[in-house]
């Protein structure tokens, strides 16, 4: 579906339109507003000054010191103006403080660690930035050795042999950066050795580990694994529960939607899981293996009961979960019992519909399956793989996205993307060598590339898929022919679903559209909706029905009073959750409603980890 082109965009066709947007990162950093890659196939650090044409190396960074004027590293851009001087100094200011600010929060979460009970107290206080930037790096928490630190030389070989370390005397600065790398070295072979990803040990628990081990000192035993599996695992349990309490809070004050889902993990074994959302994020509540039960819209709806019960009926503002026909079966169940709770369909899973039903139209269908055939081309050998990489820079094309259907047109874009690169693959002496240019989908690949050019939460989605329709009207230049099939397979594929009360009366009190849209209120479909959505959020209860639609909306509908004031404005604009209009009801309807998701992809994992424990 069409998009508005970003910012990136948009300032390369301001600031330099006769320079091709292909030649910019892909970074909403604000130094590609007035640089570009000069000459991508040689080099992806040298940048262009959109405004003075200079050539420098560095990066973004060295082009917003260039236009800033920040002497030291590069000259002076002699045609930027004051505002873009301001511009980027305020972003080159903006990453200098979010750099030491990591190492201020680094600080306090290793200052966190004590292994001592008598030191717990002198840890609860948090470090302070200028402290910090006083006295340089913050010494970790004596250890019960506090010597050990500085004289025993890191050899852990040596340590488990004869069971205590050798004591040496610091002598030099140098020799306790050849301590530290030791350390790494051991570290590292432990990842490569047991397969650890790279990025865990960006987590906080990893370094909190370290903090702990180094204040333990020499000697320290690892669990083993019972102690893993039991011990210290029912103690995990325990903390994660006591840290559910905060969510448990907001669940209380602001709502929650329950979310389920079914998968088959590597044992084949169907699972059922269900979580809770809030404005918090995602929590885990219970998984249920259903590998002989009859996945039926009963027994659904008991699975669904039971955690509406564990949350809490008075927490639970809507049920979230596919299109599949059993699901909507329990839904039906479920209004029986429980009418004050809506069961809303995965606008994940109904977006995939859409998708999958535009694909299949005969228009977009042989585009698609070209994109399939070329990349499948790419992926086969060794040898085109390794060229296509060359020539991209080791960028892949394929494109995983949440859905089958959207990595299919994720894919045609980052091969769109990679237009110019192909392009050149393709004309070049490596390919004319290649003996793959010679096979039939060798040319046809060749055809193929060079042939002639032809915020999802639920206050956002009936918006954007509104804004989307129109999107593709204008790229099929208003010609009712070509985009009429698209449009009706929307509207067929969200009638029911994304179209329901819920989704009606978060897209109207989104003051995003709200505000834009001066006849929003007018709206005999957003009107219906809402009338609808009260009439089931205050079951049975008319004088709340009421004064919330007569009284609070209507000031809402039509800006009056306080949501009139241009401090009522900015504040629709920063979303800004301590703004008071004078309308509580519709205030606290507002903040639960915009709070919940859209989409139970949340559920939709692989849970390894389940596996392990089970």
């Amino acid at each position: 579906m069409a998009s508005e082109p970003s910012g990136e965009n948009n300032t390369s066709q301001s600031i330099g339109s006769s320079e091709p947007s292909t030649i910019k990162r892909k970074s909403n950093d604000i130094g590609w507003e007035y640089g570009v890659l000069h000459d991508p196939s040689k080099s992806m650090d040298k940048i262009r000054c959109l405004l003075c044409k200079k050539v420098m190396s560095g990066g973004v960074y060295r082009i917003k010191e260039h236009i800033a004027g920040i002497p030291g590293n590069v000259s002076k851009c002699p045609t930027a103006s004051k505002d873009d001087q301001i511009k980027c100094r305020e972003a080159l200011m903006m990453a200098k403080n979010k750099k030491k600010n990591k190492r201020v929060e680094e600080v306090n979460l290793r200052a966190e660690v004590s292994i001592n009970a008598h030191d717990l107290e002198s840890m609860s206080n948090p470090i302070d930035v200028d402290e910090v930037q006083q006295f340089g790096p913050l010494k970790p928490p004596r250890p019960i050795a506090p010597m050990d630190k500085f004289a025993n030389q890191i050899n852990p070989e040596s340590s488990l042999s004869s069971g205590k370390g050798t004591a040496q005397q610091r002598i030099i600065q140098a020799f306790d950066k050849e301590r530290e790398n030791r350390v790494k070295e051991y570290v590292c072979r432990w990842a490569y050795e047991t397969a650890i990803p790279f990025h865990a040990f960006e987590k906080d628990s990893f370094k909190l580990l370290l903090e702990a081990v180094g204040q333990y000192g020499p000697g320290f035993h690892g669990p083993n694994r019972y102690e893993m599996s039991e011990t210290f695992l029912k103690k995990e349990v325990d903390r994660v529960k006591e840290g559910l309490k905060v969510h448990e809070a907001e669940w209380k004050l602001n709502g929650c939607s329950i979310m389920t889902d079914a998968w088959t993990d590597r044992k084949r074994r169907s699972v059922m899981n269900l979580c809770v959302n809030s404005r918090m994020g995602t929590v885990f509540i219970s998984s249920k293996e259903c590998s002989i039960e009859a996945h039926t819209s009963q027994f659904i709806f008991e699975y669904v009961e039971h955690g509406i019960q564990q949350v809490g009926e008075g927490n639970v503002v809507q049920i979230v979960t596919d299109n599949a026909a059993n699901n909507m079966g329990a839904a039906k169940l479920l209004k029986e019992k429980r009418p004050l709770i809506f069961w809303t369909c995965c606008a994940t899973h109904s977006i995939n519909l859409m998708l999958e039903s535009i694909a299949g139209l005969p228009r977009f269908k042989k585009v698609l399956d070209q994109a399939k055939t070329l990349t499948i081309f790419f992926y086969a050998h060794h040898k085109t793989l390794a060229m296509m990489r060359s020539f991209t820079k080791k960028r892949d094309i394929i494109r995983p996205g949440v859905t089958r259907f959207a990595s299919a047109f994720l894919t045609l874009q980052s091969l769109l993307d990679k237009k110019i690169e192909l392009k050149a693959m393709f004309t070049s002496n490596e390919w004319d060598e290649c003996k793959f240019a010679k096979t039939v989908k060798g040319k046809h690949a060749f055809n193929t590339v060079l042939s002639q050019d032809k915020k999802p939460s639920m206050g956002f989605v009936y918006g954007e898929i509104m804004h989307a329709k129109e999107e593709i009207k204008r790229a099929l230049n208003g010609v009712e022919k070509n985009y009429e099939p698209i449009i009706r397979i929307i509207e067929e594929k969200m009638k029911n679903r994304l179209d329901t009360p819920l989704h009606l009366m978060a897209y109207f009190l989104n003051p995003y559209y709200h505000y834009k849209d001066l006849l929003l209120h007018r709206d005999a479909d957003i009107s219906f909706g809402s009338i609808e959505f009260l009439e089931t959020y205050y079951f049975e209860d008319l004088d709340m029905q009421n004064k919330v639609l007569k009284e609070e909306l209507s000031k809402y509908k039509l800006k009056e009073g306080m949501f009139g004031k241009l401090i009522a404005i900015k504040g629709c604009e920063s979303n800004d959750a301590q703004y008071d209009p004078g309308t509580p009801n519709l205030r606290t309807l507002a903040m639960k409603i915009l709070s919940l998701t859209s989409s139970s992809s949340g559920c939709e994992r692989n849970w390894s980890t389940f596996e392990g424990v089970s």
